[in-house]
């Protein structure tokens, strides 16, 4: 069962994201949206930013590349409802373009705070923005559907869903990187992290 204490803080944070004036993106949003999903589980997703969709309904990954999120779910038994999601910007880019750094930068306390609250056994990165964040040497080509171990955290990074939808010689890849993720949740469970904190933010960000 969620804790209360992690519940209440982790609304706390959403609350303050809701409103939240940091960046020049609160001028053009509908709504923030902060995530989705239980306080307590073991897998977070992290994406990009909300696009018109999530913008209009203040959840995150609910067009056409939320619904292909929950069939890649699916796939390999899991329900949006078992794991959280959420993005590294939380207001949608004018014209779905790319998040600035300084955008990035703005939103960090909040995904940190959420981690901090939830934490995650994985965290699946979708895209290179995600990913960069966390992993900022890494190349998403090389390192996709491979799991990196740091700090009693496992982070795994994964194609945006938008590019699969986009290119859709990828669909085989997510799928294939999906029953990897699959094994991976099997591993931990039998074979639990350690409790080790996690290593600190990296001091600056690559995203390409």
């Amino acid at each position: 069962m969620p804790d209360t204490t992690q519940q209440s803080l982790l609304e706390e944070i959403n609350a303050e994201i809701r409103v939240c004036t940091k960046c020049s993106l609160h001028e053009s949003r509908t709504n923030a949206v902060p995530g989705s999903g239980p306080v307590n589980a073991d897998i977070m997703f992290v994406g990009e930013a909300p696009g018109f969709h999530e913008d209009q309904h203040a959840e995150p990954f609910v067009g056409a590349s939320g619904k292909y999120l929950t069939d890649l779910l699916a796939g390999i038994g899991l329900k949006r409802s078992d794991v959280y999601i959420t993005n590294i910007v939380r207001c949608r880019p004018p014209g779905n373009r790319d998040p600035f750094l300084s955008e990035i930068e703005a939103c960090e306390p909040y995904l940190e705070r959420q981690i901090q609250v939830i934490k995650p056994r994985i965290i699946a990165t979708l895209g290179r923005f995600s990913m960069a964040y966390f992993l900022p040497k890494a190349q998403i080509s090389k390192v996709h559907g491979q799991p990196v171990r740091e700090g009693g955290r496992v982070f795994f990074p994964l194609f945006h869903p938008a590019a699969a939808l986009r290119d859709p010689g990828l669909r085989d890849v997510m799928a294939a990187d999906f029953q990897k993720m699959k094994a991976l949740i099997e591993e931990l469970e039998q074979n639990p992290p350690d409790d080790s904190p996690p290593p600190p933010k990296p001091k600056q960000l690559s995203l390409f």
